[in-house]
């Protein structure tokens, strides 16, 4: 599965939109550009160079999944012995662990496919937390003494 090909799919869902940063893309559910639930990174900068990107044709995706995915991809490894180099392998995020992320170098084959499933999951959590985060502000406007 090529870069473009993710990105199009990830378009796909409703309200996606998008920003690039430090030579990452990033996927947002609306306009709420807090927390991305998908980032591609395709180059090494001065922040992240643990992947080694910058070999011809490798990109990362990171992608925020739930507790219990994220659990069930990562429980085998010990955080010493990952390589994050390492081609087509799901992996704990270097930096974003802490936060359900996960990430796979140039996914292919069945983890093309698991890969497209997963930012779905992200997808899905994005938009339930967004729509909260809406329910919430409407409650708080609805119980100001303007709205009374």
């Amino acid at each position: 599965m090529t870069q473009s090909e993710i990105e199009d799919y990830i378009r796909e869902f409703n309200d996606v939109q998008s920003a690039e940063n430090f030579g990452y893309r990033f996927f947002f559910v609306g306009e709420d550009h807090l927390i991305p639930f998908v980032s591609i990174a395709d180059s090494d900068n001065e922040y992240d160079s643990v992947s080694n990107l910058n070999r011809d044709g490798i990109f990362r995706i990171n992608i925020g999944v739930g507790r219990e995915t994220f659990q069930s991809l990562t429980q085998r490894f010990d955080s010493e012995a990952i390589d994050y180099t390492a081609v087509n392998s799901f992996l704990p995020h270097p930096d974003y662990s802490s936060q359900h992320f996960i990430c796979i170098l140039n996914p292919s084959g069945e983890n093309a496919e698991t890969t497209k499933t997963l930012i779905a999951e992200a997808y899905t959590l994005a938009a339930a937390r967004l729509e909260r985060k809406k329910l919430a502000r409407e409650k708080s406007n609805s119980n100001t003494p303007d709205s009374q």
